[in-house]
């Protein structure tokens, strides 16, 4: 085992600039055993550095390097999930600040719309990437259904599963909050998932919306625009993806930043 580090700063000052509570909760992580680094229980007094330190609170991933950043977009219509298209077709990382350079967790379509995660943090990028840990999004589906609802047999396969072209999908939870319009919740992330679904209970979408990631939802923010994640945000889902069941469920919303548009940045596929 190596001796403490001499330089850098305290874990527990860190610890809570990432949002995991106050210095004295941060300590007493630290004195109950739960944080590691680099695979070593800390002890109270430690320091870190960022640029080297890999730090883990019960085996959830705390990013801190100072340069990491985590937006959440709300996608629009014709935007497409890449950092680049042959097509000249407008990109989701085109509507985010150019620097750092960040990159969407997962994919949307180009005609899904909704909530997208872009960040620079490649480990917690791809915990929640990883079908392992299944992580839930959640979805509102306008579907074609000839003037009625839904019927309840096509509602009970979705939520049982539904044979694809590349196998049952898992079961889902499924409601409809208005005739014809589906609010999907599921963990897996095969492509276009969503859409071959419905398809297959003979109900095409029409419209799909992404309205959550994990523990994260807004519905104040604008299509087009997005905001930087809160401390609190960024340490649930890397709580969500350390957790066995792989999910949190969405809690009160914290205080956020203000949102921003894509034209003017500060100095899966479903």
């Amino acid at each position: 085992m190596s001796g403490p580090r001499l330089t850098g700063e305290r874990l527990q000052k860190v610890l809570a600039s990432r949002g995991w509570g106050s210095r004295r909760a941060c300590e007493e992580l630290i004195a109950a055993g739960r944080v590691t680094v680099n695979g070593e229980v800390a002890q109270l007094g430690r320091r870190v550095d960022a640029e080297h330190d890999h730090v883990e609170i019960d085996g959830a991933p705390v990013g801190i390097r100072p340069e990491l950043v985590h937006y959440l977009l709300n996608k629009p219509a014709g935007v497409v999930t890449t950092a680049a298209d042959p097509q000249g077709r407008r990109t989701v990382v085109q509507l985010v600040p150019a620097e750092p350079r960040v990159f969407p967790v997962g994919r949307l379509d180009v005609d899904t719309e909704g909530l997208l995660l872009l960040t620079n943090d490649g480990e917690l990028a791809n915990r929640l990437a990883h079908p392992s840990h299944g992580v839930e999004k959640e979805y509102l589906a306008t579907v074609a259904t000839h003037g009625g609802p839904v019927s309840a047999g096509a509602i009970r396969r979705l939520r049982e599963g539904v044979e694809l072209d590349d196998g049952l999908t898992a079961p889902a939870r499924i409601s409809q909050p208005s005739p014809g319009v589906l609010r999907i919740t599921i963990h897996e992330g095969r492509n276009r998932q969503v859409r071959r679904m419905c398809e297959a209970v003979g109900h095409p979408v029409t419209r799909l919306v992404r309205t959550r990631i994990g523990s994260l939802r807004d519905r104040r923010l604008r299509p087009g625009t997005w905001r930087v994640l809160t401390a609190v945000e960024v340490r649930d889902l890397a709580r969500a993806v350390a957790a066995p069941t792989g999910t949190l469920r969405p809690a009160k919303a914290p205080e956020r930043p203000p949102c921003r548009t894509g034209s003017s940045p500060p100095n899966d596929a479903v």
